[in-house]
Parts: structure tokens; C-alpha cells; sequence
């Protein structure tokens, strides 16, 4: 998970809250700053120690996605299938979040730059047809 606390610390965020469109992102945004604000508040260090952990956290969590993996497939023969896909998804959406509230650290404008990098791939990696290919990805259903 990417932020660990005792129950009820947290502040109610409503991550499941529908936006104000379907398509938007505001509420992703609305969360990753509440978590930002909450980390701030509560964190046992600040300033740039405080970033440059919360970037580390990133290792940490691309590491229980990699444990995840390996209990899908069973490869840990002492403990056999101990995870399923949707944990390595869920595993994943801790990845994105973790890396997202550190990017909110770096800059009060995350949203903005992580939307203007995101162009920025999706143009020099599928060019003209960004848009088209990511409609036909949305409408194929997943492959395992």
C-alpha cells in the first residue's frame, strides 16, 4: 500500500467518488493532493528527506508487484500460487499512486505535467493515431 497508517487516520478523500465526468481525472488529482497534504502533515521527516523517501517508496512497491508476479505463476516452490492477476493489478495501482503523490511532492502542478508528458510519449510513440489507438485498446478486453 502506498501510505501505512493506524485505522481511521486517514483523511476521507472518496478515491471511489464518481468525477465530475467519467472522463475526467479530477478525482485522481483531488486524492493524490489530499494524500500529498496528509503525508506532509503526518510524515516523520520533511523537506527533501521527505521527498527522496517517498520517491524510494517507489522500489518498495515495484517490489511487492515483482512478489505478486511470482505468486501468480506458483515459480516460489516452497510457497506455491499464493496471488492472483488482480493482485498484481492491485499491486500495480499502488505503483502509479505511490509515483503520483511523489510527483505532487516535486511540484503543486502534477497534474499538468503529468498530462503534458503523457502527450508527449503517446506522440512520439504512436504519432497521429494516439487517439484512435487508444480507443481500440479501451474497447479489447484484457488478455492474460
Amino acid at each position: 500500500m502506498p501510505i501505512q497508517s493506524p485505522p481511521g487516520t486517514l483523511p476521507s478523500l472518496s478515491p471511489s467518488a464518481p468525477s465530475s465526468s467519467s472522463s475526467s481525472s479530477g478525482g485522481l488529482w483531488d486524492s493524490v493532493d489530499g494524500l500529498h497534504a496528509w503525508l506532509d502533515a503526518h510524515g516523520a521527516v520533511d523537506g527533501r528527506e521527505a521527498l527522496l523517501l517517498r520517491v524510494l517508496k517507489l522500489s518498495e512497491e515495484v517490489g511487492e508487484v515483482a512478489q505478486a508476479v511470482i505468486g501468480t505463476t506458483g515459480q516460489n516452490p516452497r510457497k506455491g500460487t499464493t496471488h492472483s492477476w488482480d493482485d498484481v493489478g492491485a499491486e500495480l495501482c499502488d505503483v502509479a499512486l505511490t509515483a503520483l503523490v511523489a510527483l505532487r511532492s516535486l511540484t503543486p502542478d502534477a497534474g499538468e505535467v503529468f498530462t503534458r508528458h503523457v502527450a508527449k510519449v503517446a506522440a512520439r510513440s504512436l504519432g497521429q493515431d494516439a487517439g484512435a489507438a487508444g480507443q481500440e485498446r479501451r474497447a479489447a478486453p484484457p488478455s492474460r
